[in-house]
């Protein structure tokens, strides 16, 4: 499979993800979540979701369990919203802080090779 790809899918999952969770779940133990990252399979079958929790950890714990339990849900708004031939089973785990300080090598050298690029593209 063209890693390209798979890199799309996984950020269109985040974005529709992080929406639906945000704005459209009306279960009431869902508090403050954010989708931090999505890893999806190399044949899209499984998509890992990231969720940043806020709040204590018996409402994280909540959070978590309302989200995986609105699984089939989620899935079936995914499904409607983005066009792919097999919508990917959702598994949801959160995300510990540290892993976001640890991306920040990997996203600071994608802005850097981003301006060179631009950079070199407006000298020629």
């Amino acid at each position: 499979m063209d890693p390209h790809r798979a890199q799309r899918v996984s950020e269109g999952l985040r974005e529709e993800l992080d929406e639906l969770i945000n704005y459209e779940m009306t279960d009431p133990r869902v508090g403050a979540a954010s989708v931090v990252e999505v890893h999806v399979s190399p044949d899209l079958r499984r998509a890992h979701v990231q969720l940043l929790l806020h709040g204590s950890a018996a409402e994280q714990a909540e959070t978590l369990t309302a989200i995986t339990h609105a699984k089939q849900f989620l899935r079936k708004q995914l499904s409607e919203r983005l066009q792919l031939f097999h919508t990917p089973d959702l598994l949801f785990e959160a995300a510990l802080p540290t892993t976001l300080g640890a991306k920040a090598p990997q996203i600071l050298k994608r802005i850097k090779r981003a301006r060179a690029k631009s950079e070199k593209n407006s000298v020629s």
